[in-house]
C-alpha cells in the first residue's frame, strides 16, 4: 500500500512538473511573440516617420516649383519669352520699362564658371594633401580652419571683399571702380572651397587601403598612387563635391551683391555686373505690378537653371558609374 501511494505521488508530481514545463514554454513563446510584435511595431513607426520626412522634403520642392511657375509665367506672357530671355536691357523703373535678363544670365554663367575654374583645383589639391599627405597636427589645424571657413556668413565674405578686394583690384588694374565680375569670381571661389574640400576629403579617405598598397607594391611612388589610384577610385565623391560647389556659387546673393557693383551691364571681367540672384534681392523690396512679376520670372529661370546643371552633372556621373561596371 505504501509503495502504491508513493508511486501515485511520484506520478502526480511528474505530471505536475510536465504541466508546469508546458506552461513555462508557453509563456516563453508568448513573450517571444510579444517582443517580435513590439520590434515590428517600432520598425513600422520608424519607417513611417522616414517616409513622412521624405514626403515633406519632396513636398517642399513641389510647392516651391508650383509657386514659382504660377508666379513667374504671367510676366513672361506679358513681356514675351524671347524679349525676356534675350533682351539686353533691364530698366524696370524707367518710364518705358524694359525687362531683358540676358546680362543677368550671362553674368551668372561666367561668374559660376570662373569660380569653379579657380576654386576646384585649389580645393581638390588641398583635399588630396589633407587626406593623404598632411601630418596629423597639420591636418587637424587645416580641417578646423576649413570648418570655420564654412561657418562664416556670406555677408562677412562680402564685407571683407568690399573693404579689401575691391580697392585692391581698383589699384592693381587702375580702374575707376574695383567692384566687378572679377571681384565676384574671387569671392565665390573662396566661398565654395569648404564644400569641395570637406566632401573630397571624405571621399578620398573612404578608398580601401588595399588599392594603395597594391599600387605601392608594384613600384608606384606615393604621389603616383594618390593621383592615379586613389583619386579615380573616389571620383564620384569628388564630382559630388563639385556639384555642391556649383550650387553654392550660383545661388549666392549677398556677398556677390556687395562686390560686383550690382549694375545691369553685359558681363565684362572689370565691369560692374548684376547676377540673377542679386537682381531679385536688390529690387524685390520696392517692386510692384509687372516689375514684381518679372522678378518672380527671374527666380523661375534661376530655379530651372540650377535644376538643369544638377541634372546634367548627375547624368554624367551615372554614365561614368555604368562605364566602370
Amino acid at each position: 500500500g505504501g509503495a502504491d501511494r508513493q508511486g501515485r505521488c511520484c506520478g502526480g508530481q511528474l505530471k505536475a512538473n510536465q504541466k508546469g514545463g508546458r506552461i513555462a514554454a508557453f509563456l516563453a513563446v508568448c513573450e517571444e511573440i510579444a517582443m517580435k510584435r513590439g520590434k515590428h511595431i517600432v520598425e513600422t513607426v520608424v519607417h513611417a516617420l522616414f517616409l513622412l520626412f521624405g514626403l515633406v522634403a519632396v513636398g517642399c520642392v513641389l510647392v516651391i516649383t508650383v509657386y514659382l511657375v504660377i508666379s513667374g509665367i504671367p510676366a513672361i506672357r506679358k513681356i514675351g519669352l524671347v524679349p525676356f530671355l534675350f533682351g539686353k536691357t533691364w530698366a524696370s523703373t524707367a518710364a518705358e520699362p524694359q525687362y531683358g535678363i540676358l546680362p543677368f544670365i550671362l553674368t551668372s554663367v561666367y561668374g559660376t564658371a570662373g569660380a569653379i575654374v579657380l576654386g576646384v583645383p585649389v580645393g581638390f589639391l588641398t583635399a588630396v594633401y589633407l587626406a593623404k599627405l598632411a601630418p596629423k597636427r597639420v591636418k587637424d589645424v587645416m580641417q578646423t580652419a576649413v570648418s570655420l571657413l564654412a561657418g562664416i556668413p556670406s555677408v562677412v565674405y562680402g564685407l571683407v571683399g568690399m573693404l579689401v578686394l575691391v580697392p585692391g583690384i581698383r589699384k592693381a588694374f587702375h580702374l575707376p571702380d574695383g567692384a566687378s565680375l572679377l571681384a565676384a569670381i574671387i569671392v565665390l571661389a573662396v566661398m565654395i572651397l569648404p564644400s569641395i574640400i570637406k566632401v573630397s576629403v571624405t571621399a578620398l579617405e573612404a578608398v580601401p587601403p588595399e588599392y594603395e598598397d597594391a599600387s605601392l607594391a608594384l613600384g608606384a611612388t606615393p604621389v603616383e598612387t594618390y593621383f592615379k589610384v586613389s583619386v579615380p577610385a573616389a571620383k564620384s565623391g569628388i564630382a559630388a563635391a563639385v556639384v555642391l560647389g556649383v550650387g553654392r556659387a550660383i545661388g549666392e546673393a549677398m556677398a556677390v551683391m556687395m562686390v560686383s557693383g550690382n549694375v545691369p551691364n553685359m558681363p565684362g571681367l572689370f565691369q560692374s555686373v548684376r547676377f540673377l540672384t542679386t537682381a531679385v534681392a536688390s529690387e524685390m523690396s520696392y517692386s510692384g505690378g509687372l516689375q514684381r512679376q518679372a522678378l518672380f520670372s527671374i527666380a523661375l529661370v534661376l530655379f530651372l537653371f540650377i535644376m538643369l546643371i544638377n541634372a546634367t552633372l548627375n547624368f554624367f556621373l551615372k554614365r561614368n558609374k555604368e562605364g566602370d561596371k
